[in-house]
């Protein structure tokens, strides 16, 4: 674990607005984004960049639909390892899968959650197959049936 996630700080209400904001919306403008926080342009450019640098502020990305590109099946595949005393190293083992969209490591029975996305059931079916081997271990999968939210931003 990073020093960074191991002590978070403690951030101060106005930065807790721009984040909150740019969670919102990441493509607001500094034009904007000065006019909800109530700071000047620069100011707001200058706390974004000090945002980004200290790594509360990691990135900005574009969602995509998985309909409109093919991959309209998501599923979340539980790992369990096979011999418990095999080394803790799945994400590296699949990392070259790129249907896997998310890894969470967690607390429980599972060692690992995946959030994938494929084409179709027979490519699932594939996809499993190729987790399995590749980890050396044994899965439990559930299929989304629907997608009500997602991706919602956090609480700041």
């Amino acid at each position: 674990m990073s020093e960074r996630a191991a002590t978070p700080a403690v951030l101060e209400a106005t930065d807790r607005a721009i984040l909150r904001e740019l969670a919102r919306d990441g493509r607001c403008s500094f034009t904007d984004l000065a006019e909800r926080v109530g700071l000047s342009v620069s100011a707001v450019h200058q706390r974004v960049r000090r945002l980004e640098q200290r790594g509360a502020l990691q990135g900005y990305t574009a969602k995509v639909d998985g309909d409109q590109i093919g991959l309209p099946l998501t599923a979340f595949i539980s790992l369990t390892p096979i011999d418990p005393a095999a080394p803790d190293d799945y994400p590296q083992r699949l990392e070259h899968l790129p249907q896997i969209e998310s890894c969470y490591s967690v607390a429980g029975d599972e060692s690992y959650i995946l959030q994938v996305r494929v084409a179709s059931p027979l490519g699932l079916e594939e996809l499993l197959r190729q987790i399995r081997e590749a980890a050396k271990v044994s899965t439990r999968t559930t299929v989304v049936l629907s997608t009500p939210f997602e991706n919602r931003p956090p609480a700041i």
